[in-house]
């Protein structure tokens, strides 16, 4: 068969399986898309590989939550979704995703459906200058060519080109530890006819050079996932950090950090100072109450290097220390940005213990400050001499004290603790950028349970559709578990276009927890509190809000629960969940 003997066929619909079907073949098994009329190739052959099996496919109407669901998709598996739009302003809401996984170095690939070059600039309809919109923000980025021809077999130059883009550009987003991932940009024209019939030969999967294995790794060192680099980089070191036991040194463990943190600390015999969204919050090394301690001349004041892994970014007094001068500072590379906080810090690939013997007196003076600052929010064991009791008004007074405990109020502490009690290692827990996040890593004890977070720049947007990201990718193939999401009532709202799912989906198991305060209450505690008058603080900061979530609930289709008590909600998040629940859990500001 020819091409001018394919009436049916249209260049872009060629040209979207030789993309589409490359990146499959590489490894995407995500397709993230939202409807469009110039972007209808893409989705149609998307639609094909969803018929075959070869991907999962989630339609989106709002490209801002398509972004962030991509995101956690990225998030949870480190392979990159493939994220579809059409035009125009379209593209323009993938930024905030875009730049959150810049920051965070979560693998995404963007193919964003373009007008031809003709178009752009001469008032066409839903056309702007997209080629370059996200620069610096992404790994990779092209305009590519308009197709011009159909494709008879799936062996044109054209779709060569393709499939060889397609490779670059799942690498650059994937990453390695060289260089870390991140989102790509594929910028596509394409002319009428925007859709003909689905090529025969992309039911033959595509062969793409190269096997795309990962980098290797090191046993003997611990590693970061690798930095972005740029002007304002961190000096870097090519071979691995041997870390002297000399100095007096804590490891930092900040945002997507990992267990690497925690395994330095333990082989380094070093305090280790881990954030709640870390992954590393575990171990024996663990300190409880870090934000004090490190204030306290004779721990935070007598540290001299510093080893940190991720990004912090919870707390004033962890880049305080960061900043000092006077400390040595060893960033351990990636995800994200390098940090240099002091403007001496050393970046490495890698870093390894030195030969010598631990310093046990530096150690345990954090350990006991530690075991003094631990929270214990656990409720008071029962009484199980005075319920067996055969005096009446011992009994009954039992009986009381446990029924006191389980109608206990709410407050930000306990909804926390119940979060953190109710997940284990088979389920999954998201932390929104709120009040909420740094109560958690204030009482919070260790436990090694997958933590998710969008801190790159720990902004408010896409919370519940990145949670919903995370589930999706979380659960594939039938694997256990729940996905829990701790928001703020703000932060809840910005997003709540998220709670919209097609019906043919399958629902993933996720339960969206939101502290309901009514408003913005993180200002409360903010300088601006003492300065600004009540009437503006509340106008403008507090911005309070008083929206039925139950409603909201009911209309997307979500089973809700409204829970006051400390017992309704350990009883609700240790029931077995099956779809999509919202629960709204009551706070006073």
């Amino acid at each position: 068969m020819t091409a001018d003997r394919r009436t049916d066929a249209a260049p872009a619909t060629d040209a979207a399986a030789a993309l589409l079907g490359a990146l499959v073949a590489r490894g995407v098994e995500h397709v993230v898309l939202s409807p469009g009329s110039r972007s209808q190739a893409l989705a149609l052959v998307a639609a094909a590989l969803e018929r075959e099996g070869r991907i999962r496919l989630h339609v989106r109407i709002d490209e801002r939550v398509a972004g962030f669901t991509a995101l956690g998709i990225g998030r949870e598996t480190g392979t990159p979704a493939a994220l579809i739009c059409t035009s125009g302003t379209a593209v323009a809401n993938l930024l905030p995703a875009v730049l959150e996984a810049h920051h965070a170095a979560v693998p995404l690939v963007l193919l964003t459906a373009d007008r031809p070059p003709e178009l752009r600039g001469v008032g066409a309809n839903q056309t702007t200058r997209q080629p370059g919109l996200f620069a610096p923000n992404v790994r990779f980025d092209a305009d590519l060519p308009v197709p011009e021809t159909a494709d008879a077999d799936g062996s044109s130059e054209q779709t060569t080109l393709l499939r060889s883009v397609a490779a670059d550009a799942f690498e650059a987003a994937r990453g390695s530890v060289a260089r870390p991932g991140g989102p790509v940009h594929l910028n596509l024209p394409y002319r009428e006819p925007l859709a003909g019939a689905v090529p025969a030969w992309l039911a033959e999967p595509a062969v793409v050079e190269g096997d795309g294995s990962p980098d290797g790794e090191s046993g003997a060192l611990y590693q970061g996932g690798g930095g972005i680099g740029g002007a304002d980089a961190a000096p870097a070191e090519t071979s691995p950090h041997v870390l002297a036991r000399g100095p007096r040194t804590i490891v930092v463990a900040g945002a997507d950090a990992g267990p690497a943190a925690e395994e330095l600390a333990h082989a380094g015999g070093w305090p280790l100072v881990a954030e709640i969204v870390s992954g590393a919050r575990f171990g024996r090394n663990l300190v409880h109450g870090y934000r004090a301690l490190l204030r306290e001349p004779d721990l935070g004041g007598a540290v001299q290097r510093v080893v940190v892994f991720g990004h912090p970014t919870l707390s004033r007094e962890v880049a305080a220390l960061l900043a000092r001068p006077d400390v040595d500072v060893v960033a351990v590379r990636g995800p994200g940005e390098p940090l240099n906080l002091n403007g001496t810090t050393v970046s490495a690939d890698a870093v390894r213990v030195g030969d010598g013997t631990p310093d046990r007196e530096w150690l345990g003076r954090w350990m006991r400050a530690s075991a003094a600052a631990a929270v214990d929010l656990s409720p008071p064991a029962p009484d199980a001499d005075a319920l067996s009791s055969a005096e009446p008004q011992q009994r009954l007074g039992a009986i009381a004290a446990e029924v006191a405990v389980l109608r206990a109020p709410l407050d930000r502490a306990s909804l926390v603790d119940a979060l953190w009690r109710a997940t284990w290692p088979h389920d999954r827990l998201v932390f929104g950028s709120s009040r909420l996040v740094r109560v958690a890593d204030a009482v919070l004890g260790g436990k090694k349970v997958p933590v998710h977070a969008n801190r790159g720049l720990a902004g408010i947007d896409g919370t519940v559709a990145t949670a919903l990201g995370v589930a999706i990718a979380s659960q594939a193939d039938g694997r256990p578990g729940l996905t829990r999401a701790l928001v703020g009532d703000l932060a809840f709202l910005h997003d709540a276009g998220a709670l919209l799912m097609p019906g043919v989906e399958e629902e993933p198991r996720i339960q969206v927890v939101v502290g309901n305060d009514g408003g913005g209450t993180i200002f409360d505690g903010l300088e601006v509190a003492e300065t600004a008058g009540a009437e503006a603080m509340d106008r403008v900061l507090y911005t309070p809000q008083a929206v039925r979530l139950e409603h909201l609930a009911l209309a997307y289709g979500w089973e809700f629960h409204r829970v006051t008590t400390r017992g309704a909600l350990d009883q609700l998040l240790t029931s077995p969940a099956g779809g999509r629940q919202l629960i709204e859990v009551p706070l006073p500001r």
